[in-house]
């Protein structure tokens, strides 16, 4: 395959919104802030994934801080694996700050992994 070629040109055919929504949250779950150990869904820092009508996906997320150490290879990480999910034309990540990333936002399983409840 040419550098130049997308690895996922075309949707799978019959794959609907709901059901690729669902395969990027799974990929979703599977990276970590290496200094937390619980996965990015969990943790909140996803806020929203928007799928277009061609399959295009963005990822609106956050970090835990401005300051986070991987604030330069967490939203690549996202960014492949999301455009690694079968059905995913291309997939775009935008990283925002705003509203800031608070310990409320976790989900409860990821504060009871922690130790916040």
């Amino acid at each position: 395959m040419e550098a130049t070629e997308k690895e996922n040109p075309t949707p799978a055919p019959g794959t609907d919104k709901l059901e690729l929504a669902g395969r990027i949250t799974d990929i979703l779950r599977t990276v970590y802030d290496p200094e937390i150990p619980v996965d990015i869904y969990e943790l909140g820092l996803i806020y929203e994934v928007k799928i277009d009508d061609e399959k295009n996906v963005e990822i609106v997320m956050t970090l835990t801080s401005p300051s986070c150490p991987v604030a330069e290879s967490l939203p690549i990480e996202v960014e492949q694996k999301v455009n690694s999910v079968q059905g995913v034309r291309s997939a775009k990540v935008t990283l925002t700050f705003e509203p800031p990333w608070e310990k409320e936002m976790m989900s409860e399983a990821a504060q009871l992994e922690l130790g916040f409840m």
